[in-house]
Order: structure tokens, then sequence, then C-alpha cells
């Protein structure tokens, strides 16, 4: 994967600015007592995380698209192909979501992130230069 891309800044729990700093604190989704906690700005080149107020609500809508994409993908595969039965189904996939919870979360944080703010490769050689964003 390229650094300077989006994708790449999602994927490796990196700064959407910088690509360099840690978005989340720690590098596991399943550290349950802290999937959640994030760093409040890039500790390289000193991005603000929390831009605004309530800026993370949005990323519900992309938590959710996820949530969708793994239901229909997941009843296409098993039961229209397969032939599972439906009940089967929704008996393996309740958990299977409940466990992906966290992971959901992280990577709809780093993606409505990634929306707003633009990849800047000198970010890390000047970090105090950051604006409100």
């Amino acid at each position: 994967m390229v650094k300077g891309t989006k994708l790449y800044s999602i994927v490796f729990n990196k700064c959407p600015r910088c690509q360099q700093g840690d978005f989340f604190v720690t590098k596991s989704a399943f550290n349950i007592r802290n999937f959640d906690k994030m760093h409040t700005s890039c500790p390289v080149c000193g991005q603000n995380y929390t831009p605004e107020p309530g800026f993370y609500t949005g990323s519900m809508y992309v938590s959710y698209a996820f949530y969708v994409a793994t239901i229909v993908s997941s009843f296409v595969l098993f039961v229209a192909m397969l032939g599972f039965d439906e009940i089967d189904l929704l008996i393996g996939l309740i958990p299977a979501l409940i466990i992906l919870t966290p992971l959901f979360f992280r990577l709809a944080r780093r993606v409505w992130i990634n929306m707003f703010v633009p990849y800047d490769p000198t970010a890390a050689s000047h970090p105090h230069s950051v604006s409100g964003r």
C-alpha cells in the first residue's frame, strides 16, 4: 500500500496529515479497555484529531455502512450462493457483528477524519503549522 493515500492512513492507524503518527493509542482494536482511546493530536505533526465537539458523530454513518456491507455480503455468500438457512446465518452473524464492533468503530473514525484532513508530505518536518482543521 502506497504511503500518501487515504487508504494507507485508514488501514495502518496513521495520522491523515503526515501518515507517521498513530491515530489510536493502542495498535489492536480488540484491546477492550482501550479500543476507543485516541491521541488528542498527532505525536509527529501536531494535527488536532478532534477539530470540533461532535466531529465524529458523522462516523456513525460510516460504521453503519460497514455493518450493512457485512450483512449483505454475508447473506449473498451464505444464503444465496451456498444455500444456508437464514436463521443459521443470523445465529452466526449476530456474535460476529458484536465481535467486529471495536474494529468498525476505529475504521469509521479513521475514514471520517480522512474525508476532511488532506495528506501533507511536509507536515512532519514542520509540526506546529497546523491550522484549526
